[in-house]
């Protein structure tokens, strides 16, 4: 209790105490009331002057980092679509060797056969030729009247038998003709069918190639407004990015959960292999490190192979290597990825052997009969399910570099735009707190004036009194001060 009533002033009176203690305070606050005001002020612009300049660095870094962003972007976007391009193009140079290289000679040939048939049509169409000129003398003759004698009408008859005999043989020649031509037309006729499924695949054909020209046009569309640097690529890229790393990620995912099931499936037979007793630490085996290298070995042999094949680009210099040598390492990649992959399902099918002795073994110190196993393809239907499992995993898991690429290339972007707009946020917090403390500092400052409120009522009544009061006007020193 004396050391609570040690600051009373009086310490039988506490009240007065109090107002004492406050009144000194109060006049002492006054007095500071300059040096702390200063004070005040210069640690509000200490504080947020620093925070302010800070979020105006910040602002600059991140409109650099959003130049950096798009340049990449649009580097990355001119160079895939370039390889789109190409790609086109030895597509439409491939189709138009296989496919069109022969057809200026078809062309040709095509239209030789079609002159031949209209050639044989227009001989169909003949018109035959006139009568000769005796058949004039002969209708003559059948003028004459048949009342001369039998002689007369004897040789009427017999002219009549010969011209008709005469245009009996004349109508056949004509059929004959005219059959002959048929036939001409009908040996015409699978050719013809031929000729017309020809011009349909010529049709398709070309109907491909103005697809490829189409996509073409669109590519180099696409090509021209990333080298123009537009706003609307930029975006396009950007979105085409995020769908990239989002599929990639779910892709690995996928790849991950494949992995997993490998590791299971060779863990316990790496532990006969290796000691199941051996450990790297105190929880980690030496058995499971080894079967995790061994799925590693079949990612980087799988990485490797679609490097070589030049399916992926994540390391340049596979891709510039010569012909020779590329074949060479895919070769040999191949011939490791399945070397790993008989591994894998020796292992699939050890462990399972495995499986079945240590259940034996439990059955045998439980002093049970051993239950019956089948010995029909059907008891077998596990072990073959696993060794399949176990070869087909690794070719699986060679297949990851291809979204491992996807998403390398497009977590630059994402990351890239996040870091901005992380940046763009913790400018505008500094920001925010600047202000903030510039607002604090003069809350201050009133809530400083509001504790000597008494003193400062008292200094502006003092002031408006002098500003009452008349000014006395000075008078001029006389001779004698002067002089004094």
């Amino acid at each position: 209790m004396r050391d609570m009533n040690s600051w009373l002033v009086l310490p039988d009176n506490s009240a007065l105490s109090v107002l004492v203690v406050l009144i000194v305070a109060m006049i002492v606050l006054y007095a500071a009331r300059v040096p702390m005001h200063g004070l005040i002020r210069a640690s509000g612009h200490a504080l947020g002057g620093p925070m302010r300049l800070g979020a105006r660095w910040l602002a600059g870094v991140a409109e650099a980092m959003k130049l950096r962003n798009r340049a990449v972007l649009l580097g990355q976007g001119r160079r895939e679509t370039g390889q789109r391009v190409e790609r086109e193009f030895e597509r439409i140079g491939i189709l138009v060797t296989r496919d069109l290289q022969g057809y200026p000679t078809l062309q040709r040939r095509i239209l030789e056969e079609i002159t031949r048939v209209e050639e044989d049509f227009r001989k169909c169409g003949e018109v035959p030729p006139p009568p000769p000129d005796w058949v004039e003398a002969v209708a003559a003759v059948a003028e004459i009247k048949t009342g001369g004698g039998e002689v007369v009408q004897k040789i009427l008859v017999e002219i009549r038998d010969s011209i008709e005999r005469i245009h009996d043989k004349a109508i056949a020649e004509y059929r004959r003709a005219y059959q002959t031509r048929h036939g001409i037309l009908e040996g015409f006729m699978p050719y013809w069918r031929s000729l017309d499924t020809t011009m349909k695949q010529v049709d398709t054909k070309m109907a491909h190639m103005q697809e490829s020209a189409a996509t073409v046009d669109a590519q180099m569309e696409k090509y021209k407004k990333i080298v123009a640097k537009t706003s609307e690529a930029e975006t396009t890229l950007t979105n085409s990015s995020y769908t990239q790393f989002t599929i990639s990620i779910i892709v690995l995912w996928i790849a991950l959960g494949g992995a997993f099931i490998n590791f299971k499936l060779i863990a316990l037979p790496m532990s006969e292999m290796v000691g199941a007793g051996d450990y790297i630490t105190a929880s980690l085996r030496t058995s499971e490190v080894a079967a995790l290298v061994i799925i590693l070995l079949e990612a980087s042999m799988g990485l490797f192979l679609l490097e070589s094949l030049r399916i992926t680009h994540l390391f340049p210099r596979i891709a510039n290597l010569n012909d020779r040598t590329r074949r060479r390492m895919i070769w040999i990649s191949l011939v490791l990825l399945v070397t790993l992959a008989g591994i894998e399902a020796a292992l699939a099918l050890m462990r399972d052997m495995l499986i079945a002795d240590k259940q034996a073994l439990l059955q045998s110190l439980a002093s049970a009969p051993a239950a019956a196993h089948g010995d029909g393809w059907i008891s077998r239907i596990p072990t073959a399910g696993q060794m399949i499992l176990g070869f087909m995993l690794p070719f699986a898991l060679a297949f990851v570099a291809i979204p491992l690429e996807s998403f390398i290339h497009s977590a630059r972007t994402v990351c890239g735009v996040l870091a901005v707009d992380f940046v763009y946020t913790l400018g505008f917090v500094l920001r925010v707190l600047g202000n903030l403390v510039r607002l604090a500092s003069r809350v201050l400052l009133h809530f400083y004036d509001l504790l000597i409120v008494l003193p400062l009522m008292a200094e502006q009544l003092v002031k408006s009194l002098r500003g009452r009061e008349p000014r006395v006007k000075a008078r001029p020193l006389d001779a004698t001060n002067t002089r004094a």
